[in-house]
């Protein structure tokens, strides 16, 4: 393999979504310190089995994206490697097939490293083939849900409720209402990333016949909705920070506040969707850094 193919899979992975999937591992397992039930050993399972997920999920992204013809010389983010034709289809699968049985892997070690019923053994296993499920039929399939619009509801639900509260939960084996408002601040900065990327290329999806959710909004209200995901999901993080008090520091993820402000307005004001390439990676970033104050203020408790 030339140093320019392991650039290209590499390139294929997309690092720079990878912090973002680490986001709700680092809060789910710092409410679980909170509670005084951390292990290191679940901790960088789930990590892994995470960032394998992701991978699978983008190497899925870029083949049925090639496969239904959305990916085209129109399109504003970086080309992807199959485009410029330094992966070919059948690499791709076999890259894709290779990452799943990864992910099983890591997913059954972690399981088996983590459980304590057999009930969680049946439901941490449905739970990883359905987020497997996931992962490819976003944009692989007949119906993907990818061109449905049902790509946000997913995050929300895989980035959020099911990566933090999970991860939360297979270290403490329990589950306190108070722990979904940091999930679905989680998720809801996660949606906010997607957003931001289907912002972006809407005038493509629209052509491609992808309706994702901005296709169905319209630009206007997505950029309307964009302010309403980072606000809600601001709210979520005060409301259980109010609840479990202890400590002003508590409140660091405050400090991401300023910022997320500064975005939130830029990305209602620019109607250009050349103006929104640099917000997808500043997003990100932003929600890793909300995530880990928001830890950080209950590890230094």
């Amino acid at each position: 393999m030339t140093n320019n193919s392991v650039k290209m899979w590499f390139e294929t992975a997309r690092p720079k979504t990878l912090p973002l999937a680490a986001a709700s591992i680092i809060t789910g397992s710092a409410l679980a310190y909170w509670s005084q039930q951390f292990s290191w050993t679940t901790t960088l399972l789930c990590l892994l089995t995470t960032l394998l997920l992701q991978i699978l999920s983008n190497f899925a992204n870029d083949y049925g994206d090639h496969q239904k013809g959305s990916d085209t010389q129109e399109r504003i983010g970086p080309l992807r490697a199959i485009q410029q034709g330094a992966i070919n289809v059948k690499q791709l699968k076999q890259g894709l097939i290779l990452v799943v049985f990864l992910s099983l892997i890591s997913g059954g070690l972690l399981i088996i490293s983590a459980y304590q019923t057999i009930s969680d053994v049946i439901a941490f296993a449905l739970l990883g083939l359905l987020a497997i499920l996931a992962a490819i039929t976003y944009t692989v399939g007949t119906k993907p849900y990818g061109y449905l619009g049902l790509g946000d509801i997913s995050v929300l639900i895989f980035f959020g409720l099911l990566g933090v509260g999970g991860t939360y939960y297979l270290q403490t084996h329990q589950l306190n209402w108070l722990i979904f408002l940091p999930a679905i601040a989680t998720g809801l900065l996660a949606t906010a990333v997607l957003n931001i990327n289907n912002l972006r290329d809407i005038e493509q999806d629209r052509k491609a016949g992808k309706n994702t959710l901005v296709v169905r909004l319209g630009a206007e209200n997505a950029r309307i909705y964009h302010c309403i995901l980072l606000a809600t999901s601001a709210l979520s993080y005060i409301i259980f920070t109010f609840y479990t008090f202890t400590h002003w520091s508590n409140f660091l993820f405050i400090l991401a506040f300023p910022l997320l402000i500064k975005h939130a307005y830029f990305v209602y004001q620019n109607k250009d969707p050349l103006n929104l390439r640099p917000m997808l990676a500043q997003m990100s970033l932003l929600a890793l850094l909300t995530n880990l104050l928001f830890s950080l203020g209950l590890l230094v408790n």
